[in-house]
């Protein structure tokens, strides 16, 4: 468990005799001789000058605690001692607490002593040295002052608040095996919002059995933090197992947990589910809220259903219960603005300020980027003056939306000059700016500029993403360079970045592009091993390459596992396998290709495999892959037709044009016949 303190222990010791402190934190081992102006003098001699002692030096001031507590009692040692706790150069000092926790428990004063304890943990968590507070905290038992639960939960709760999990959960398993005493609800619910925040979510699962298991409850608040990690990952029906779970608890799930669960769905585009979860809510006598509202026209608009979204908002209008607040109209503007219906967006504006509601740096953003996506940079800075003159001042997103807007109409030294007006306003350009700024440049084959802005970014301390990496590892992709494609995969593997779908499929791409099939497979049983699901690109892109390669039965075996998975294969894939197995001569294999795709696509694959066959002159193949088309009751388009036919008179084969003409004729005719 936690280490023991022997500098404390040596520090316990010394305080139980009558003598200085040494100025120094490092040993204990020979207190200085008396000074001539003994600090205890000016607080408790009589005669003496009134001085300040939480003036003193901190030598002074932590002998005069002890002193003040004999001459003027508890109360007023544990005034000073809060006034010595917030001095910058004595609340890092360990001898301060240890002070006063045993001048107060000398006196009786446990309450006081455990206050001591507590500032002490807070203090040295502060400065990264929780483990000596911890430690101490355990030590004091040796000398009077009992370990509580409420000290405990100090030490746990400041474990968690300084990002050190795995000590937070020592201590929590160190309240029984070595504090001796047992966790209550505080303890676990502390614990619970800790894993949630490091998305330790079956270790969630496991606490709250045994929460429940020892009869205390889970609180409202604890449970809405569950519930949006819960969504965030996905795991919505997870929520009614808490739900459930609270119920047996005997704390039900109120507005605000419903609500949390509404707005995960909504932000998966879940909207039906939302609605469903809604019906339930009420059902238990629940009654939505504004902030339920506001989360469900959020999803009708991410769906695109926003003229729902806006019957919605209008419910909210005429309710008497409840009004539309600052974010509800934001987010309904932000849904006009994505359809570009920036006239709605701008009305909705207006009638926000006419109802006495101020629009604030989002409402204003989400406009903003509005006029971007349309185009209408002069609106959207013109929008942002207005800001300004209404005291708002842009912030970074605000930028990034004038940034992203120009660089997506290619026009990067314009939003050079944006980046540079939010320099000069003193803001520190974020993940979204440089990554934007990045895929810019590489799109416009700037890779050096690119490349710059990428150290830049690191430089600055804003460390790239998986997406930064991603969109440069693409670009050098594009220009076979996958010797430096690789080398930032290895350091994103190496820095634990989890690759995205996009991050393998622009490796196998590359690899393929290149005639390296093989390298392109190894990238690829990584993502399956990752659990990084492939995508019909991913599936096209290395059946395309292993085609080039001649490696047709291992192209062959993926395009099956691809339709195993339900996967529509984009359009080119069946059409380079089966073209591949044709000039191989395995035209059997490859009119089979076609068996497992819908009529559209099965069409589609036919007419342009006809034309290719043809334009080689395989017109014999290219009529096996007619015939196929004609029995099954496909349409042969003009241009396919037209380009077998020519291509079997340029190949002085008459009687095979004649037999697909007159086929084509007859399955004419009997469409004719059966619509009469």
């Amino acid at each position: 468990m936690l280490s023991h303190h022997r500098h404390g222990r040596r520090l316990l010791n010394y305080l139980s005799k009558p003598q200085h402190f040494s100025t120094t934190t490092a040993t204990f081992s020979a207190p200085p001789p008396p000074r001539v102006s003994d600090a205890a003098s000016h607080v408790s001699s009589p005669g003496a000058v009134d001085t300040d002692p939480g003036a003193l030096a901190p030598d002074d001031a932590i002998v005069a605690l002890s002193s003040l507590a004999d001459s003027a009692g508890s109360a007023a040692a544990l005034e000073l001692f809060r006034r010595l706790a917030s001095r910058q150069d004595v609340r890092h000092l360990m001898r301060l607490y240890v002070t006063a926790a045993t001048t107060f428990v000398d006196r009786g004063s446990l309450p006081m002593a455990h206050e001591a304890m507590r500032r002490m943990v807070a203090a040295f968590a502060e400065a990264g040295r929780l483990p000596e507070a911890a430690d101490m905290v355990f030590e004091m038992r040796s000398h009077g002052l009992p370990f509580c639960v409420e000290t405990a939960n100090w030490v746990l709760r400041a474990g968690l608040d300084t990002g050190s999990f795995a000590y937070a959960r020592k201590v929590f398993d160190g309240m029984v095996t070595r504090g001796g005493l047992l966790p209550d609800a505080r303890s676990f619910r502390a614990l619970i919002v800790g894993c949630c925040r490091d998305g330790r979510m079956e270790e969630v699962d496991a606490l709250l059995t045994v929460m429940q298991g020892q009869g205390f409850c889970l609180d409202n608040a604890t449970c809405t933090v569950i519930v949006r990690v819960f969504c965030q990952k996905g795991r919505f029906r997870d929520v009614s197992e808490l739900f459930r779970r609270m119920l047996e608890m005997g704390t039900p799930p109120n507005v605000v947990n419903y609500t949390a669960w509404i707005d995960g769905l909504c932000k998966r585009a879940y909207v039906k589910q939302a609605f469903y979860v809604l019906e339930e809510m009420v059902a238990k006598g629940l009654k939505p809220n504004v902030y339920t509202h506001t989360s469900l026209i959020n999803g009708l608009c991410k769906i695109g259903w926003t003229e729902r979204a806006f019957r919605l908002f209008l419910k909210l209008i005429k309710s008497s219960s409840y009004k539309p607040n600052v974010h509800t109209y934001t987010v309904m503007i932000g849904g006009y603005c994505k359809e570009g219906k920036l006239a709605r967006a701008e009305m909705l504006l207006g009638r926000m300020v006419e109802q006495g509601l101020a629009p604030n740096t989002n409402t204003y953003t989400t406009l903003i980027s509005g006029h971007c996506k349309e185009g209408s940079f002069n609106c959207a800075f013109e929008l942002m003056n207005k800001m300004r003159r209404e005291g708002f001042q842009p912030n970074i997103y605000t930028y990034n939306a004038l940034i992203d807007g120009l660089c997506k109409k290619g026009k990067i030294q314009e939003a050079y000059k944006v980046l540079r007006m939010a320099n000069n306003q003193g803001l520190q350009l974020d993940k979204v700016t440089y990554t934007v700024m990045i895929t810019e440049h590489c799109k416009q084959g700037h890779i050096t500029y690119a490349l710059d802005l990428f150290n830049r970014m690191a430089e600055n301390g804003c460390h790239p993403d998986i997406h930064t990496y991603t969109t440069l590892i693409a670009r050098y992709c594009q220009q076979r360079q996958m010797e430096e494609s690789q080398k930032l995969f290895d350091k994103c593997l190496a820095i634990e970045l989890v690759p995205t779908k996009q991050t393998y499929t622009s490796m196998i791409a590359g690899y393929c592009k290149v005639g390296k099939s093989t390298s392109a497979l190894r990238v690829f049983e990584r993502m399956v091993q990752n659990g990084c699901q492939a995508d019909s690109i991913t599936y096209g892109a290395l059946i395309s390459g292993l085609c080039k390669e001649s490696r047709l039965e291992e192209a062959r075996a993926l395009y099956e596992g691809m339709l195993d998975k339900r996967l529509v294969p984009c359009e080119v894939t069946p059409v380079t396998l089966a073209f591949e197995y044709c000039r191989r001569e395995k035209a059997v294999v490859a009119v089979s290709i076609l068996d497992r795709l819908d009529k559209r696509r099965k069409n589609h694959t036919v007419n342009v495999l006809v034309r290719k066959l043809s334009a080689i002159g395989h017109v014999e193949d290219a009529s096996l892959f007619l015939k196929k088309a004609l029995d099954v009751d496909l349409a042969v388009d003009r241009l396919a037709y037209t380009s077998f036919i020519n291509s079997c008179y340029a190949n002085k084969k008459y009687a095979l044009a004649t037999e697909i003409s007159e086929k084509i004729s007859s399955s004419q005719d009997k469409d004719a016949a059966a619509m009469t």
